[in-house]
């Protein structure tokens, strides 16, 4: 049997070195990759430390300048590198307060603005500033209700400017414009107390303005048949009045033209340079044509004579109120006209001696279409038993009544006018003056609507609208016969009608207080409410009515006027 060959053996001191050499080698390598490894770790160490420091800069400059996702983006980034590193934390903490900050500045300076412009009335400011806030943060409740606020004042913008159309409709005449706009906001809010005495006043002026039509056409056609080509009075009387009934109606006008050219004609600027030369030169039943501008004052008519200006918004009669009346009517000018003309101080002057602005004294006058307006003193003052009847007129913005009758044999009849914001009372009577006032309407004056204390002179006072005056509606104070019926107070600040002993004779039927601020209806003591119970009286915020009342000292009398003279012109203090 044959064995295998062993294979050959080497020394063994070769072994020995051989093993030691591989053991050298792997022992190297250990402790280099060992050395390599440490450096590598204290390397990525350093750069992670770097890096945080790095994030942590960065993103604080990102929070200083308000770049919130870039300042997360580098906390998030911070985070992963050190979970749960307080410098994280720190940082979403800070971003977390900016972002409050931010939005709590945001709100509040653009909800700022928009209160600020919703307080001035700039709407549309408002509501920009208000939707700043909302469209960031649609839950905001105060920008919310700013809005909601901005939305009821356009409504409520919207309703005072028809308010302001209409009340524009009625001082033109344009009654059916009046009650389109009226209606429309009754129908928008039916409790509208403003709207429902628009319409009321438009519907009450359009039927009266058919009657009128009516009865002007009547006096057309009795004029018409009494015109033989001469001067006739009565016939030119009707027309006059026709025209005042109805001014637009052409063949009215163009009737009483040919009429009134019966009489002598002096034209102002044609044949006399100013009003004053005409007047020296006119004789009565002379007809003025008074062209179109302003003519100074003040000026004398003591003829009958007719002045017919050009229309109230073309023709203008001014002076300082320091001169005198811009017009005075004297004894002489017993049925004098005036027509289509405004009076008017050119200033204000204080004191407690103004003069009117027009002045009737002793003689008499008629106005129609004219204004009474900005005088120091009353509109138009009727002294010394003058008499003036003034239709289609208004006193206002004067500085005491915007028409006055004053003293024994007195009289002024009112008809279809209005007496606006004087700061006196609207009309007024005293000291025996006697008064027909019938349709007109009294209203934003100051004191009463109308105040009568006429004594033993009589007052007529029927179908007047006295309304949102600063006292009462109506104070009679005294007047010995006479009626007051068919006149509405509503909305005045004290109450609606005050009656006094003194007035006990004359019959008060068929009234209505409504919507005063105060009582409807104050009798004084003495007077029985039975004889008054023909009046309504609803929705006034005081008591309907109040009787047996203690009236001594609360409605002052005004002070006696002292006599006047044409050569120095009279003054009419209260």
């Amino acid at each position: 049997m044959t064995h295998p060959t062993p294979p050959p053996q080497g020394k063994p001191h070769r072994r020995i070195f051989l093993y030691f050499l591989w053991s050298a080698v792997f022992l190297t390598a250990a402790l280099g990759g060992l050395w390599i490894y440490k450096n590598h770790a204290q390397g990525s160490e350093s750069e992670r430390s770097t890096r945080i420091a790095v994030l942590d800069r960065q993103g604080a400059s990102f929070i200083e300048n308000r770049r919130w996702h870039e300042a997360t983006q580098a906390f998030i980034e911070l985070e992963q590198i050190s979970p749960g590193s307080e410098l994280a934390r720190r940082g979403r903490h800070r971003i977390e307060a900016g972002i409050l900050e931010e939005q709590t500045q945001f709100i509040g300076y653009w909800t700022g603005q928009a209160a600020v412009e919703l307080e001035a009335g700039r709407l549309d400011e408002s509501l920009a500033a208000a939707r700043q806030v909302l469209d960031k943060y649609p839950n905001e409740k105060e920008a919310a209700a700013i809005l909601d606020q901005v939305s009821k004042a356009r409504v409520g913008q919207s309703r005072s400017t028809d308010i302001a159309a209409a009340r524009t409709a009625l001082d033109r005449r344009e009654w059916d414009s009046a009650i389109s706009t009226a209606t429309l906001l009754l129908a928008k809010s039916a409790d509208d107390t403003e709207a429902k005495s628009i319409l009321q006043d438009a519907t009450t002026a359009r039927e009266k303005a058919a009657t009128q039509q009516k009865k002007a056409l009547s006096l057309l056609a009795q004029a018409t048949a009494r015109d033989n080509g001469q001067f006739d009075q009565q016939a030119l009387d009707w027309l006059r009045e026709a025209n005042s009934l109805a001014p637009d109606h052409k063949e009215i006008s163009t009737r009483l033209e040919k009429l009134a050219a019966y009489t002598r004609t002096l034209r102002v600027p044609e044949d006399f340079p100013t009003l004053d030369e005409a007047l020296a030169a006119a004789h009565d039943r002379d007809r003025i044509v008074l062209g179109p501008g302003v003519w100074k004052g003040p000026l004398v008519v003591d003829t009958a004579v007719e002045i017919q200006g050009a229309g109230f918004a073309e023709t203008k009669i001014e002076c300082l109120p320091t001169d005198g009346s811009a017009i005075t009517i004297g004894p002489g000018a017993k049925g004098a006209r005036i027509s289509g003309v405004t009076f008017r101080h050119e200033s204000f002057a204080v004191g407690t001696a103004r003069f009117s602005v027009a002045l009737v004294r002793a003689g008499s006058a008629t106005f129609v279409d004219c204004r009474f307006t900005e005088a120091s003193g009353h509109g138009l003052a009727v002294i010394e038993g003058g008499e003036a009847i003034v239709s289609r007129s208004r006193f206002s913005s004067n500085g005491w009544d915007g028409a006055a009758a004053i003293g024994k044999s007195s009289r002024i009849e009112i008809r279809d006018c209005e007496a606006l914001d004087n700061f006196e009372h609207g009309i007024e009577s005293w000291d025996g003056a006697a008064v027909v006032l019938v349709n007109n309407r009294c209203e934003g004056n100051s004191r009463n609507g109308i105040h009568t204390d006429s004594g033993l002179a009589s007052a007529t006072i029927e179908g007047n609208q006295l309304i949102s005056n600063r006292e009462f509606g109506l104070v009679l104070t005294s007047a010995a016969v006479g009626k007051i019926s068919g006149n509405t107070a509503r909305m005045n600040l004290l109450g609606g009608f005050v009656i006094r002993t003194a007035a006990s004779q004359l019959p008060v039927t068929r009234n209505d207080a409504t919507l005063n601020h105060g009582p409807g209806i104050v009798l004084e003591k003495g007077l029985s409410p039975a004889s008054y119970a023909t009046n309504t009286v609803s929705q006034n915020q005081g008591e309907q009515m109040i009787s047996n009342a203690d009236l001594s000292g609360h409605i002052p009398h005004d002070e006696e006027i002292p006599k006047a003279t044409i050569v120095t012109p009279p003054t009419v203090p209260k």
